[in-house]
């Protein structure tokens, strides 16, 4: 028999602010930013510009996501999409369609060269700069500027090489070291570096990536798109191949939209509309709605529900929308300020380093949100340039009638929108707290077999092997089986906060007492 470890991580309680998210480092960027007086917005985009330097394989400001923001005092929520955008200039010849499939539940064919997964063909227009400053803008009261000081102080530091640190970059290392400036900004001699074993501190610094956000700082979040930043970004784009040109990257503009509302337990469950998990989150909650059995949580009978409802609303989602390809690795952030005003912030780079590209001049690392385009012409959600592809990512905020009640969202690719839906559902449907939800064994039905953790109750596995192929797996921390969850809940007049239990940096920052 193998070993098991019992992993448990608890809930943060707090009168004060929380900040929920896969690095702790990042969460006390964004708690510092609450004691200092700011609000949710404030703390979620210096979240998100931290996470870029000091988890950089997950999220960046070369990326895209979505956010949600509700109002503490109103309820009104406020959705923002800042994803990526293909470039207008692609060529689908580019992405010839080649022998072998990708042996997902999809079975996509794969393209020559895996160029919509990897390289200069596979990056998108980044929108994360321009999402984060337009929120901020709008919801903060800080200025951009004061948001990146963190992220710089880190990037001038460097990020920190311990063995998780390791871990990702040994995972990509091949792919990694395929392009100078990555494997010279990550790599030592080819490899993942080595963690010192004498109890001295490693770091990787990121100069040029620190230059840029200090450019940021004092020229505008602007100048990302047509500035001198960008202009370094177009020459390396264009140096690598990318059919990117300056003229869309100073067009690109995030939008704002009606979030989708599904009633659901007496809350008002909000997503992102259009090009997102959102639809799928609300369908299958609509079905959940009616079919959730009453009393265990962890039966047999209410796994075969959840099952039934994710699968159908992702196959439905297939045949309409299309699907991503691939597996993703995106960050999420959760905040509550001690207003109650809530933020759900989702932010990718695609795949686990995204294009494994590194732009020499800023050591930023670049999306490859091709990967997220149905390489089959004439299908839903196909190639084609200047278009906005469909996103896995599916932040949600859930209110009722005093207000935001429960901000969560999830990384994790396909597996994300069965994710939130079972913690939702287990928090709404059932009153788990927080970390009885995140700690409850989950299913996931995004693949060809159901994956069911290993923990879940015998008669689990035996009603859905009845009607669907299953397979019993662990929820390990590599590879992730069931999503990485990050969450804040108002319960009276006392914020909660839960991080995922497995992530060894995953953690809650807590605002300070004034």
């Amino acid at each position: 028999m193998g070993e098991h470890w019992m992993v448990r991580k608890g809930e943060v309680r707090s009168d004060k602010g929380l900040v929920a998210c896969q690095n702790g480092l990042a969460a006390e960027a964004g708690a510092a930013v609450l004691s200092r007086g700011g609000n949710a917005m404030d703390a979620a985009v210096t979240t998100a510009l931290t996470l870029s330097v000091v988890e950089p394989w997950l999220s960046g400001i070369g990326g895209g996501g979505f956010l949600l923001h509700a109002d503490g005092s109103t309820g009104a929520v406020d959705t923002l999409d800042f994803n990526v955008d293909s470039s207008r200039n692609i060529d689908i010849a580019d992405y010839p369609l080649v022998e072998g499939r990708d042996g997902d539940w999809f079975d996509w064919p794969s393209v020559k060269d895996d160029r919509n997964l990897i390289g200069y063909h596979s990056i998108c227009v980044p929108g994360a700069i321009a999402g984060l400053a337009e929120a901020l803008e709008r919801f903060g009261t800080i200025s951009f500027a004061e948001a990146l000081q963190p992220a710089i102080e880190h990037a001038r530091r460097g990020l920190v090489v311990d063995w998780f640190t390791v871990l990702c970059l040994a995972i990509d290392a091949e792919g990694l070291g395929r392009f100078p400036a990555s494997a010279g900004l990550f790599l030592k001699n080819g490899r993942a570096p080595r963690v010192p074993e004498t109890g001295t501190v490693r770091t990787i610094p990121m100069p040029r990536k620190a230059a840029m956000l200090e450019r940021l700082a004092s020229a505008g979040a602007r100048d990302f798109y047509e500035g001198e930043v960008a202009a370094s970004i177009i020459a390396d784009l264009q140096a690598g191949g990318s059919a990117i040109d300056a003229g869309e990257l100073a067009a690109y503009a995030p939008v704002w939209r009606e979030s989708l509302r599904t009633d659901f337990h007496g809350l008002t469950v909000h997503s992102m509309s259009g090009l997102s998990g959102g639809p799928t989150l609300a369908a299958a909650l609509r079905e959940l709605a009616r079919a959730l059995p009453e009393g265990e949580p962890l039966s047999g009978q209410a796994a075969l529900s959840f099952a039934r409802a994710i699968r159908r609303a992702s196959e439905h989602r297939l045949r309409t929308l299309g699907h991503a390809n691939g597996d993703s690795c995106t960050t999420h952030l959760s905040v509550v300020d001690k207003n109650g005003t809530m933020v759900s912030l989702t932010n990718t780079l695609l795949s686990r380093f995204g294009s494994k590209v590194v732009l020499p001049s800023t050591d930023m690392l670049m999306n490859n949100g091709m990967m997220w385009f149905d390489p089959r012409p004439g299908q839903p959600n196909a190639i084609a340039p200047g278009v906005r592809p469909l996103a896995n990512m599916s932040p949600i905020i859930a209110t009722d009638s005093e207000g935001p009640r429960l901000a969560l969202g999830a990384a994790g690719g396909r597996q994300i929108v069965g994710a939130i839906t079972q913690i939702f559902a287990y928090v709404a449907a059932y009153g788990m707290s927080l970390e009885e939800a995140f700690h409850a064994p989950r299913l996931d039905a995004s693949g060809v077999r159901l994956r069911v953790n290993r923990k879940a109750q015998a008669d689990v596995a035996t009603r859905l092997g009845d009607e669907f192929p299953i397979e019993i797996v662990e929820d390990t921390l590599y590879p992730v089986n069931f999503a990485i969850p990050s969450a804040v809940l108002r319960d009276g007049v006392e914020n909660v906060g839960m991080a995922h239990q497995n992530h060894p940096w995953a953690a809650v920052g807590v605002e300070s007492a004034s």
